[in-house]
């Protein structure tokens, strides 16, 4: 089991709180609301409905018989893309959005790269009733165009990022500096498990469902036995993290996919971004250096600071994976087994096409955090 970073909110060396002097008491009132609402029978149940009635709870396993045949392997797929909204953003986000009507708070903002957390958040303030701002690079904005109409459609104001790379860390700065200005009345909805404590436990707590209902119906499917190889794709890392929670305690091998232009965990350093201490894309001088991915939702320069953690202590693994590896990817499960990936997916795919070779006979779990609707624009244009 995953460990609780206690009032430090330390993964060993990783994590902590390194925020504004004026956000510290946010960051300790949040994680007070927090803990007082997960121990609260009735704040869980109405989760717990709404991730059933709403969301779609619980998300199936598929086996893909084709490609596992192709591969020489068996290969499980966690449907997370079946969920309400397209990925697994909306677990944490419901639970996030309830928390802050139980907080008081009447505005919720966000960040979001892909698009698929700033619709969940989104959409959870339009079921709630709070009012929702989305930051969003002003790049990802044009390569996600089907996700900006969605979050406008659901109510929610969006606001380019213009700074910097334009992409998911210059929406993160942009939301951050609104949470500061407004905190009074101002929940900060966060799309992963990065950030200051208690977001990385919070959201990974939020998460863990995806690993929980895994590791069962994974007992179910496999006669009692566990997957060889649990995997998903990382950028700040909330769905690996989610499914990884399940299996941690396991002998499965944990795989953590990044795209080669972010590899936070494979290229990085120690280093503070975001609030957090975790691995980190920098130069020499200690400047942090831009990510590339081709999916929108990957290319962040750090990783959330308990996969820092798994990482430094040996227990779950990071390599990455090229664009090119990725457009290959996303294609071989479309045409094997019908499933159009997100491209953030795709990553995880082409780490399995490629190591397949290495796991002959063994059972692979594959978290599938998101549909590939909102790529399919954007891979027309690259495969004409």
């Amino acid at each position: 089991m995953l460990q609780d970073p206690g009032v430090s909110g330390r993964f060993g060396e990783f994590g902590g709180r390194f925020v504004p002097e004026t956000l510290v008491p946010a960051c300790q009132e949040l994680e007070v609301a927090f803990r007082d609402a997960w121990a609260d029978p009735s704040f869980r149940s109405e989760l717990d409905n709404l991730l059933r009635e709403y969301a779609g709870r619980p998300s199936i396993i598929t086996e893909c018989h084709n490609l596992g045949k192709q591969l020489g392997i068996r290969l499980l797929l966690k449907r997370e893309d079946l969920n309400h909204t397209g990925s697994h953003k909306i677990n944490s986000v419901l639970g996030q959005v309830l928390l802050a009507k139980r907080m008081g708070k009447k505005r919720i903002v966000a960040e979001t790269g892909a698009g698929q957390h700033g619709v969940a958040a989104a959409t959870a303030a339009a079921l709630l009733g709070l009012q929702c701002k989305v930051y969003m690079g002003e790049v990802d904005v044009q390569r996600q165009a089907l996700n900006v109409f969605r979050m406008k459609l659901l109510g929610a104001e969006v606001v380019p990022a213009m700074s910097g790379s334009r992409t998911l860390k210059d929406a993160v700065n942009e939301a951050m500096r609104d949470w500061v200005a407004t905190v009074e009345t101002t929940y900060y909805a966060l799309g992963s498990v990065m950030g200051p404590h208690p977001y990385p436990f919070m959201v990974r707590t939020f998460q863990s469902v995806i690993g929980d209902e895994a590791f069962a119906q994974c007992r179910d499917v496999l006669d009692g036995k566990d997957p060889d190889v649990v995997t998903a794709c990382v950028g700040g890392g909330s769905n690996a993290i989610g499914i990884f929670s399940g299996f941690v305690d396991t002998k499965a091998r944990l795989v953590g996919v990044e795209p080669a232009g972010g590899a936070a965990v494979g290229r990085g350093v120690p280093g503070v971004v975001h609030g957090m201490r975790s691995y980190l894309m920098q130069d020499e001088h200690g400047q942090v250096q831009e990510a590339h991915s081709i999916s929108a939702g990957l290319d962040y320069p750090g990783v959330g600071p308990e996969h820092s953690y798994l990482a430094s202590i040996g227990r779950a693994e990071y390599p990455s994976v090229t664009d090119a590896e990725v457009i290959e990817g996303f294609q071989l499960l479309a045409k094997t087994e019908g499933i159009i990936p997100a491209l953030e997916c795709a990553h995880v795919v082409a780490w399995i096409s490629r190591e397949a070779k290495n796991m002959q006979g063994q059972t692979v779990l594959m978290n599938l955090s998101g549909r590939g609707d909102k790529d399919v624009a954007q891979m027309m244009e690259i495969l004409g």
